[in-house]
Formats: structure tokens, sequence, C-alpha cells
């Protein structure tokens, strides 16, 4: 038997198995982890989950791999990240945005989107996923808006995905800001990425969806349209909903009810829209969002750094609702984003019991998964994918069945994972990502940062 950082084969995919035997398994994260069960891998599936000595004598010819004082959990799936954001981190401000509005139009539109080119949303790209990996995310939903990159800024951006071995989404945030000729373009960037991606036998990691920005940069026949094509492609239709008291506010004031209530009266609200952030809705767009079918995600960092507000997460959940959790491209590593949706909504209802570390589980993998649209991703068992992180247990205090999870949200971060499987080839062992050349990556990402910085 081998261990997990001296086996060498970056491939799970042989004519036999692999099996990964560490101390707990938590192969789905909606119900206790079990000690000493192990997960069985062939040609990028799990085949079988149970005892690591019942595997392991049932297949002999497997490689072992034991894992003593890890756990073994399915990979995260970050539901909403903006690779290029990364190029922001750090930018030199004369002074922060006065509030959400002021954050869009003064700042991220003129000093970060416009300026973008294909270049800089590469050197993101490679980086993101890097650092997506380190950090146990192997599934991501990518929102590109930069109106410079069109057409082919998707496919800048895919090239790093394919590098990395990710399962990644990725789609052109379409809006009329910029004029009707590059709101089409955008709208035809998703089309044909996800037509292409579908053509593309090989690469089915890869894949796209449409998005639109919001209400207030697009008007009712592009929101139509951009449902139009979703519908024909069977894909969703992305959104960013609610992010700050802005949008409401506007669609009171130009449709006279507020946003997911215009999405209703526009009859698109159903399970084909992913609205993401929903931070500021009323009763009647939470009854709209659980009642239709309507999917989300939750980016308590960023929602935290915009100033924009808490969602109301736990409410939604409760209601029935689906919700994954995601970055936003701020803090990349879900560990952070889960601890913080751990903790912010016992403040915000001053109630300890909600949000418990199995349900902040289940939205960074299944919840993410399902948000997405996603299928047989998101879970360790038998028929779906064997996207998996290994993770450092040797917490300060003993693990039991009772405190794993809660262990893993409140005590663990991208230092702790180990290494990162993604449809059953390795991506990331003894902690570093295969095949990539961390400081060269860095290094590129520093350059095209300050051309960002310093255009004018």
């Amino acid at each position: 038997m081998t261990s997990a950082t001296s086996a060498g084969s970056t491939s799970s995919g042989e004519s036999n198995g692999t099996i990964l035997w560490p101390d707990w398994l938590l192969a789905d994260a909606s119900v206790p982890p079990v000690a000493g069960h192990g997960v069985r891998i062939v040609d990028g599936l799990v085949d079988a989950v149970g005892p690591g000595d019942f595997l392991a004598a049932t297949h002999p010819d497997d490689t072992v791999l034991e894992l003593p004082d890890r756990v073994v959990l399915p990979g995260f799936v970050n539901a909403h990240v903006h690779m290029y954001g990364l190029l922001s981190h750090g930018i030199p401000l004369d002074a922060a945005p006065s509030g959400f509005w002021p954050f869009l139009e003064d700042f991220w539109w003129p000093k970060v989107e416009d300026r973008l080119d294909h270049t800089m949303i590469a050197a993101a790209a490679d980086w993101a996923c890097t650092e997506m990996l380190r950090s146990g995310t192997t599934t991501f939903l990518d929102i590109l808006e930069a109106p410079n990159v069109l057409p082919g800024g998707l496919d800048a951006q895919a090239e790093a995905v394919r590098r990395s071995g990710m399962r990644g989404i990725l789609s052109f945030e379409a809006t009329e800001r910029s004029g009707s000729e590059i709101a089409a373009a955008g709208l035809e960037e998703n089309q044909r990425f996800v037509e292409t991606c579908r053509t593309q036998s090989d690469d089915d990691l890869l894949s796209g969806l449409i998005s639109i920005h919001t209400l207030f940069t697009c008007s009712d026949d592009f929101v139509r349209d951009a449902f139009v094509r979703a519908a024909e492609l069977d894909v969703l239709v992305h959104a960013h909903c609610n992010e700050g008291v802005h949008e409401g506010e506007w669609c009171e004031a130009h449709h006279g009810h507020r946003t997911l209530e215009h999405y209703a009266a526009l009859g698109v609200a159903g399970p084909g829209f992913l609205a993401s952030q929903v931070v500021h809705l009323s009763e009647a767009e939470r009854r709209i969002v659980a009642d239709c079918g309507v999917r989300c995600s939750h980016m308590p960092l960023a929602n935290g750094e915009v100033g924009g507000g808490i969602a109301p997460i736990p409410e939604l959940l409760d209601a029935g609702v689906t919700v994954g959790l995601g970055s936003d491209g701020y803090v990349n590593d879900l560990y952070e984003v889960m601890r913080s949706a751990f903790l912010i909504h016992k403040a915000r209802l001053r109630d300890p019991g909600v949000m418990d570390a199995h349900r902040v589980l289940a939205m960074a993998t299944t919840g993410g998964a399902a948000a997405l649209d996603l299928e047989k991703v998101g879970r360790l068992a038998p028929g779906w994918s064997a996207d998996l992180q290994v993770v450092d247990s040797r917490f300060p205090t003993p693990v039991t069945e009772a405190n794993l999870a809660e262990q893993l949200v409140l005590f663990r971060s991208a230092q702790h994972v180990e290494a990162v499987m993604v449809a059953g080839l390795w991506r990331v062992r003894d902690g570093r990502v295969v095949e990539v050349d961390l400081e060269e990556q860095r290094a590129r990402l520093h350059e095209q940062a300050l051309r960002l910085w310093s255009a004018s």
C-alpha cells in the first residue's frame, strides 16, 4: 500500500481502480461522516463507497492509498466567481467608494472592467484556477464582464481552464450599459461558447450558460432575448439580483414593483433562472424565489466588501430554495467563504442555531452543483464524478462523527488541502497544483495587474 503523497500517478483511470482509504470519509455533506470508509474510483467516476478494508479486500489488484489523519470529502463548487476580479486586488484608490452604486459607476466599471483585454483576463484565469484548486474547489461558474474583450474573451479564459483540468462553466455578463452593439455581442459570445463546448466531445469539463447583468442595465426586450436563447440551448440564465439596495429601488421607480416581481411579470422567474447575491429581498420577492424555483448563489464575504448587506439565506433554505456558495472573485478560498456563511447569519439573526456546519458544507458542494444545474457532481456516490479533496484532519481536539463538519468549516483553510482530484485525475498533490509553475503565474498576473492599474 502507498500513501497519497508518495503515489506518483496523476490518473486513476486504469483498467483497475484506485481506492482512497482515509480515517474519515464525508461523502455527502448532508449526512454524518464515517470513520474508516473509503472510495473506489474507476475511469473518472466513483465506483463504490464503503469500509476501506472491504474495498481493498474485494479489489486486490487496485492501487490502495492509505490516508491516515486525513478526511476525504467532495470537491467544492464555487457557484459564482469573477476570475478577472483578481486583477483589482490592491488597486490604488484615492478613497473607498461611498456606496454600491458609486462602487459600480465610479470604480468597477471605468477602472476595472472597461480596461480589461485578453492578456489580462488570461493571466487572471490561470491564477484563479490555481487558487481555487489549492483550496479544494473542483467546479466553478465564472462571469466575465469586459466589453473590450469581445469577441473571444471566453476562449481566452477557456485555455487557462483547460490547462487546470477544472470543471468550469464560463459566461459573459451581457449588458446594455456600453451600447446596443456590445450588448448583442455579449449574448452572441455566450451562445457561441455554449455551442462550441458541445461540439468538442473530448472536453466535457467545459460548458457555458447565458449571463446578463441586472435589470437596471438591461431592457425588458434584452432580458427576454437572453431567456429565449437560453431555453433554446437548454442552459440557465444568470443575473446579479439585488446585490445592493439600488436595483430594487430602481425597479420600483421605473416599473412600480421590485426586481423579482419584474422578472415574474416578464414570465422568466423559474428554475431556468440563477439569481446571484439576492441580498435585499422583500417578502413578496422571497415568495417568488421559493414558489417559482429560482436558483440562488450566496457571496457573504463579497457582499460585505461592497457594503451590500447580508442576504436572507437561512430563510431561503428553510423555504426550499436551492442555494450555492460563491466567492465572487474576492476571497477564492471557499473554506473562508463557508466560515463567513456559518457565522454571519448567526449574528444577523442573533441565533447560534442557524446555518449549522452540514448546511454550509452542503451549499459548497451539492447546493452549488444543483444551483448550476449539474448532475452527478458534489457528492461521492457510485456513478458520480470523482471530484474530491484530501484534507489534513489533525485538529487540536479529537475528531468525532458529531464534530467533523464543524471542525472543517471553522478550522480548515487552503493550507490544509493536500490533494485534489477532478474527474479521477489528480490536480493537486502534496499541496501543489500539478504541472503549474506558481511563480511564473504570479509574475504574469503582477505584470497584467500593473498594466490595468496604470491604464488611463
